[in-house]
Parts: C-alpha cells; sequence; structure tokens
C-alpha cells in the first residue's frame, strides 16, 4: 500500500533507504550494504518469521483442539490466516521491493505488492468489523446469540470479507495499469488512493467498530451493576457466563486497539500527504509501512496473554505433544 511520496531528485543522501543507492536517479539495490541494512534485512526476516510461527500455532490450535471451534474462534482463524499471508506474501515481497525502489518505477511487482498490501489490511479491519458484531451480539443479545451467530453466519461473514477485500486488491492493480498512461498524477489515481480508500478500507469500518464496543461496554457494565445487586445460584451461573463474554469482549477490543495504534499512523500520513507541500522522507513511510505491518505479528501474543487455553494448547504444540496421541478432545486449562 504506497502512498504517493513527492522525493526532491536532487537530494541524493537525505531520503536513501539504507540498502539502496542512487543511479540515473533510481534507486537501486546497493551491491555493499552497509551495517545499517545488513541489520534492518534481519530485523525483518525475524520479524517476518515471528508472523508466519505466531500464527500459525493460532491456527493449528483453533482446527486442531475441539474445545476452540466456536463462531468467535472461527472469525479468529479468518484473521490468523490474514496475519499469516501478511508474513509470508508481504513481508518478502516489501523487503525484495522496497518502497523506496517503487518511487521511480512502478513497475508490474510494485503494483502486486500494494495489492496485497490492500488486500489483507482490508480482510483484517473486515475481520475484525465481524468479530465486534459477533461480541455486540455475545454480551448485548445473549438469548439470540446462538441463533444469530451459527456456523453458516460466520461463513457467509469470512466468504465476504475475503471476497471483498480480493476484488479491491484486483481493482488497485487495475487502476495502476490504467493510471500507467498519466504523465502526471491523476486525480481520480489521488482521490482512490489517498482520500476514498482510506475511508472505505480503514475510517469507516473503524468508525463503526468503535461505535459497536462503546454499546458493548454500556451494557457489559449495566450487566454488571445487575449482577452484584443477585444472589441466586441461578444467576450465578450466569454471572460466570456473562464475565466469560466479557473477557473475550475485553481481549478482541485489545486486539482492535493494538490494530489502530499499528495502522492509524500510515493512513494519517497517505491521507494528508497530497495536501500537504513538503515532502515526507523515505525512511518515515517505511517505518509507518512496518509498523502497520507489524500487526500482523501481535495478535498471537494478545490471544496467549489473555487466554489460558490458548496458552495450553501453544504449550501441546510447541512441545510436539499432539504428534504423540489424540489430543482433539483434551480440555484446555
Amino acid at each position: 500500500m504506497e502512498p504517493e511520496v513527492t522525493v526532491n531528485r536532487t537530494d541524493v543522501v537525505a531520503d536513501i533507504h539504507p540498502c539502496y543507492e542512487m543511479d540515473n536517479f533510481t534507486y537501486v539495490l546497493t551491491s555493499t550494504p552497509s551495517v545499517v541494512c545488513v541489520l534492518l534485512y534481519i530485523f525483518l526476516v525475524l520479524l517476518s518469521v515471528i508472523t508466519i510461527c505466531g500464527n500459525l500455532l493460532v491456527i493449528i490450535s483453533i482446527i486442531y483442539f475441539t474445545q476452540l471451534h466456536t463462531p468467535t474462534n472461527y472469525l479468529i482463524l479468518s484473521l490468523a490466516v490474514a496475519d499469516l499471508l501478511v508474513g509470508v506474501v508481504v513481508f518478502p515481497f516489501s523487503m525484495a521491493f522496497s518502497l523506496s525502489s517503487c518511487l521511480y518505477y512502478e513497475g508490474l511487482f510494485c503494483k502486486v505488492r500494494g495489492s496485497c498490501d490492500i488486500s489483507l489490511s482490508t480482510c483484517s479491519i473486515l475481520n475484525l468489523c465481524c468479530i465486534s458484531i459477533d461480541r455486540y451480539y455475545a454480551v448485548c443479545q445473549p438469548l439470540t446469540y446462538k441463533t444469530k451467530i451459527n456456523p453458516r453466519v460466520v461463513v457467509i461473514m469470512i466468504l465476504v470479507s475475503w471476497g471483498v477485500s480480493a476484488l479491491i486488491g484486483i481493482g488497485v492493480i487495475i487502476a495502476g495499469l490504467n493510471n500507467q498512461k498519466c504523465e502526471e498524477r491523476c486525480l481520480v489515481d489521488v482521490l482512490l488512493a489517498n482520500i476514498l480508500g482510506p475511508i472505505l478500507s480503514f475510517y469507516l469500518p473503524v468508525i463503526i467498530m468503535l461505535c459497536i464496543y462503546l454499546k458493548i461496554f454500556l451494557v457489559a457494565q449495566r450487566q454488571a451493576r445487575s449482577i452484584q445487586t443477585t444472589t441466586s445460584q441461578s444467576t450465578k451461573s450466569g454471572a460466570a457466563v456473562s464475565k466469560m463474554e466479557r473477557k473475550a469482549t475485553k481481549t478482541l477490543a485489545t486486539v482492535l486497539g493494538v490494530f489502530l495504534l499499528c495502522w492509524t499512523p500510515f493512513f494519517l500520513c497517505i491521507t494528508f500527504l497530497p495536501f500537504s507541500n513538503n515532502s515526507v522522507p523515505v525512511p518515515v513511510i517505511e517505518t509507518f509501512t512496518w509498523l502497520a505491518l507489524s500487526n500482523s505479528m501481535l495478535n498471537p501474543f494478545i490471544y496467549a496473554f489473555f487466554y489460558r487455553w490458548f496458552r495450553a494448547a501453544f504449550r501441546m504444540i510447541i512441545s510436539g505433544k499432539i504428534f504423540q496421541g489424540d489430543f482433539a478432545n483434551s480440555m484446555l486449562h
């Protein structure tokens, strides 16, 4: 997802990526990488490996353990698959075809990189939207939750999220190819890439999710006050369920919060960049890009921190215990 960046071509030093050098006003990968460049790529490779391994743990846990076969976890599974693909596809593309190298030469691979980036980030946020809807029914309408959020509805949610994301990614490539005939930046390109795209892919879904979680928070507070005023055994049982649902909501709200912290700087930058007369240094743009992509690495750590059954599942997978027998129906504590 590359923002349009204005770079002064006479400035050969300030904005050059540590792994690139100038050759006829074009960024090319340097044949003598600096220490900073080597350390940067080691860091990015580690980031990619951690992202892949962490999300594989989430995916295997949900698929293998029967206890984790719930509608909410199926949505988490879809989110983990999107995050896994970021580690497998977007990270290597972003390392091989850095933003710096795409500033002057927008080849097919640069467009593929941007398309994958946009598709998977859109898929992540649409999955988060679906999760917020799931949490709304679980906390605010618990009596109708199982009828409203059933496996069929969850499958439809997941298919819609991935389908819309794929269409947006394909549209980005087609629009990029059509805009090659523009000698200057096309107005349509600016509107789509810097204004309409972020609104539809980020700002609007985020506003919807924040409104949903605010509603959930208010209902959860009301439920907590109601539970405190009752003492019957049946109410205690309902209170335990309600407490569990609120904890799940708190965890998934944390996932949303981390997503916002990682992606907001990037989207604010690409939204207001066309209206600024000052160019943004390439390292700043790249930092925002990698901060956004690092979100895919963080979600498994959030699940492990909040959920003891995810921690138990991770331990069994890492230790290889699941290969020593059939533990699919075992209780995770």
